[in-house]
């Protein structure tokens, strides 16, 4: 069956009402805590993974893409109005948004990043309707060496990808893996790690470790922090819509930033700020009013807001096809997957084929949700930036621990909650990424089976895993993906560095 007919059934399954509701619900909360500063689409996504562990997978997996998305375009408000991005792939846009918003262009500024992001959004969901395929097409041909050299290529994506130290990032990885070692061995039957306690005997769960690093550990983070004061919130002064002029300024960026946004977000060392650091150099590099760039251009709002969207939608690509995260946000998504029993991956277009092609055809509806709530509510997303801190995160605090205790009501839950929200206070407060602890957890098993099973099937050969051409191309691109990610933020990041400087000079 085609892509466009494989499109058409999903477009079916994501206009049932409840999946309507399901989408409208996801881009809500995620335009919502996309602008609320330090509260992303991840910790969003992490607090809600209890509350929809008895929904239907379908509409739960809907509403957390509708999430990712929505955080995406409410992260670029707060970076235009507050000079604070709500996510860090909205740095960028903060650069000229709140110069623009300075200016009194509040409002051309927001309707190109909104605009902006429904055209990016609407190409690179249809990119990964037709690249999804293919690459599930190639992925069948994988055996146990294959698989295990692919999780070899997540973790080293995922430690490089994260954070600004590798080493840091392999460092969360390690612990990860340790935790995925907790449990009952599948292969022998023996209990690892479990000290005893029976509740350990299943292994961590992926959901209370989210929750607890994500919500539990952030909030701490907040609480331990010193009183800052609030910053000052641009007024959107005028209309909201774009002039003649300002449209002919901003297709081109959007273009572009979806052509540099999708194709970074796809690949395994990708991630959404590195596409909007190089769309940012780019368009600094072509513009017709360089006098504009760091005193509010246009071009350096429109062109990294699409990129970022696009790069939303590509980061789904590893994470649906192989089970590649390559955000935090996937990440979480990943264990939302985990939570319906479904693993990400080739085997999941063949055996869940409707809940893969409706969550695809589910982000072309979100992303028109998401233009007609941003541009005529914009008056509420700002309030919501005037929500006392302390009220916030108490309520964040509440809320995942009623969500754990609802998902498994035990006292041994309970305090692994406590435990790993200590955790994730300690990894912040020292620079560690917490993103690859989540995915060490949840791959680490699969590349442990998988690699005990190559080593079976060859009796006990370690050469067996470079036998394959396909598994050692998998290991060189591991080899390059630490250094790919490294060489794109220095030249992006050289650009904007550059550019900052120059603009406190």
């Amino acid at each position: 069956m085609d892509t466009f007919a494989l499109l058409g059934q999903g477009l079916l399954t994501a206009m049932e009402p409840v999946n309507l509701l399901y989408a409208l619900i996801g881009v809500t909360l995620g335009t919502a805590v996309g602008v609320l500063p330090g509260i992303g689409p991840a910790l969003t996504v992490a607090l809600l993974l209890p509350v929809t562990y008895r929904l239907d997978p379908s509409g739960s997996l809907i509403m957390f893409a509708g999430i990712y998305y929505g955080g995406m375009y409410g992260g670029s408000t707060t970076s235009i109005l507050l000079n604070t991005p709500g996510e860090s792939a909205s740095i960028v846009t903060a650069l000229e948004g709140n110069k623009m918003a300075r200016a009194g262009r509040g409002g051309p500024a927001l309707a190109t990043s909104a605009i902006g992001s429904f055209v990016a959004g609407l190409i690179a969901t249809l990119g990964l309707a037709f690249l999804a395929p293919v690459i599930v097409r190639f992925a069948l041909s994988f055996g146990a060496a294959e698989y295990f050299a692919l999780m070899v290529l997540a973790f080293v994506t995922v430690s490089a990808a994260f954070g600004d130290s590798t080493l840091r990032g392999l460092t969360s990885l390690a612990l990860g893996l340790a935790l995925g070692l907790i449990g009952i061995d599948l292969q022998s039957g023996q209990a690892r790690l479990t000290f005893g306690v029976p509740d350990l005997y299943d292994g961590i769960e992926v959901t209370t470790l989210a929750v607890a690093l994500f919500a539990i550990g952030e909030t701490m983070s907040v609480a331990a922090t010193a009183h800052v004061s609030p910053d000052k919130i641009e007024a959107v002064k005028g209309s909201l819509w774009m002039s003649k002029e300002d449209w002919k300024r901003s297709w081109g960026p959007w273009l572009r930033g979806t052509v540099i946004g999708f194709p970074i977000g796809a690949m395994p060392a990708g991630g959404a700020e590195i596409g909007t650091f190089l769309s940012y150099a780019t368009e600094k590099q072509l513009t017709k009013h360089p006098e504009e760039f760091g005193n509010g251009a246009i071009e350096g709002v429109a062109g990294p807001e699409a990129a970022n969207n696009a790069s939303a939608a590509g980061t789904l690509v590893p994470l649906l096809t192989l089970g590649l995260p390559t955000t935090a946000t996937a990440a979480i998504m990943l264990a939302g997957f985990q939570q319906f029993g479904l693993q990400p991956g080739p085997l999941l277009f063949a055996t869940a084929p409707q809940l893969v092609w409706g969550l695809i055809a589910s982000l072309l509806i979100a992303n028109l949700m998401l233009v007609i709530l941003n541009l005529p509510l914009i008056g509420l997303w700002v309030k919501l930036l005037t929500i006392p801190r302390p009220w916030l995160y108490a309520g964040i605090l509440t809320f995942a621990t009623l969500g754990t205790i609802g998902a498994n009501p035990s006292q041994v839950e309970l305090g692994i909650l406590l435990l790993f929200g200590l955790l994730g206070y300690g990894l912040r407060r020292f620079g560690y990424p917490i993103a690859p602890v989540v995915v060490g957890l949840i791959l680490g098993p699969l590349a442990e089976q998988q690699l005990r099973r190559a080593l079976s099937i060859s009796q006990g050969d370690p050469t067996v895993l470079v036998h394959s051409p396909l598994a050692i191309i998998l290991l060189t691109l591991a080899v390059l993906a630490l250094v790919v990610p490294l060489w794109l933020r220095s030249r992006g990041q050289g650009q904007v560095l550059s550019q900052m400087a120059a603009d406190e000079d």
